[in-house]
């Protein structure tokens, strides 16, 4: 039924309501005001959907953004199920496999794992072998690093070191794998690769064995084992960070609150924060200010970035409310590497 239906029905039966007031006014005062107050409601019932529309384009634009920044993300990076199969793909890993990003959808990571040199393998031996080595991430947590040759359509195999991090539903279970792809043939001029015999069978068909000449990665290995923390109150925003510094070894906790973040402090001590300045309720400057004034008691100090999706915010507010830096939030994905490892080498000094 239309609004304009609604409205229709509503004036009908309020000339009803009139035509027996006639017959007996004082019983039908109350349901007068009653039917008064029903249109007030469809009234607020309206204005309400109305401003529901509205957010959900916002919502629908920032997903859309969000997703953009994913597809030209220039690390090739996928998201795949427990199970290894490909539920998205950006452009990156679309072109270093040679393919289109939609034809990766809901296809096996297994079947661009190159198989042993023997040309009778079976292939559905090396999907088990790789769901195998997935099934092991479920006893393990933060960031874990494969090394693999893929093998990309019509073209040589190539040896690639996949960042693998682990998204988890409240139960524990995985819900989700984000994938950061890095092709180390490119710095090695070769993508051929030779048999090594210290390599477990597991190891030996699903990497198909990587020389042990070759960089463990392309990225400062400065960055393994740092841990971030990062307080945004939109969750796009949280997961893209994670999803970014992930890729480069780098931990991450992320929490939607200035509340949340300092009951994560009691539990764990980062390497570097990472906040957004505008929050509901207490917002960035005020943590840092909180952080600043404990740090002052107990010692000890947490370098900090604030982090804000408005350029003209204020740089010199943040810097005298305690964060060392100023970052906004739609600049390159390396540029939050950059700015974690510079905080964390200012740090260490």
């Amino acid at each position: 039924m239309s609004d304009g239906q609604i409205e229709y029905h509503f004036q009908r039966i309020k000339q009803q309501i009139m035509a027996l007031q006639e017959d007996s006014p004082p019983d039908w005062e109350a349901i007068d005001a009653a039917l008064e107050d029903l249109q007030v409601t469809y009234e607020q019932m309206q204005a309400n959907s109305e401003a529901a529309e509205v957010l959900q384009e916002e919502l629908l634009q920032q997903k859309q953004y969000y997703q953009d920044l994913f597809q030209f993300f220039p690390i090739a990076s996928l998201v795949t199920d427990a199970n290894g199969v490909i539920l998205e793909a950006n452009q990156a890993i679309a072109q270093l496999l040679n393919v289109s990003s939609s034809y990766l959808i809901g296809k096996s990571l297994a079947g661009f794992v190159r198989e042993s040199d023997d040309p009778f393998r079976e292939r559905r031996g090396n999907w088990a072998t790789f769901q195998a080595h997935l099934n092991q991430l479920s006893h393990r947590a933060g960031t874990q690093i494969w090394r693999m040759s893929l093998c990309p359509r019509d073209c040589e195999p190539i040896v690639a070191e996949v960042h693998v991090a682990i998204a988890r539903n409240r139960d524990g279970q995985t819900e989700h794998l984000r994938m950061g792809v890095y092709n180390l043939s490119q710095s090695q001029g070769t993508a051929s690769v030779t048999e090594r015999t210290s390599v477990d069978p597991l190891q030996r068909s699903l990497l198909d064995v990587v020389p042990t000449d070759l960089p463990r990665s392309p990225l400062p290995e400065s960055l393994d084992g740092l841990q971030v923390l990062v307080v945004d109150d939109e969750a796009d925003i949280r997961e893209f960070i994670t999803a970014v510094l992930e890729t480069h070894g780098i931990g991450v906790r992320a929490v939607a609150s200035a509340t949340a973040a300092l009951e994560e402090l009691e539990r764990f001590r980062p390497d570097v924060l990472l906040s957004d300045i505008r929050m509901p309720g207490e917002n960035g400057y005020h943590l840092i200010r909180q952080i600043r004034a404990l740090e002052a008691e107990k010692g000890g100090h947490l370098p900090a970035a604030a982090i804000t999706a408005y350029l003209d915010e204020d740089r010199e507010k943040s810097l005298q409310a305690g964060f060392e830096a100023h970052l906004y939030k739609l600049v390159q994905p390396g540029e939050w590497v950059e700015m974690v490892a510079q905080l964390a080498n200012q740090a260490s000094r």
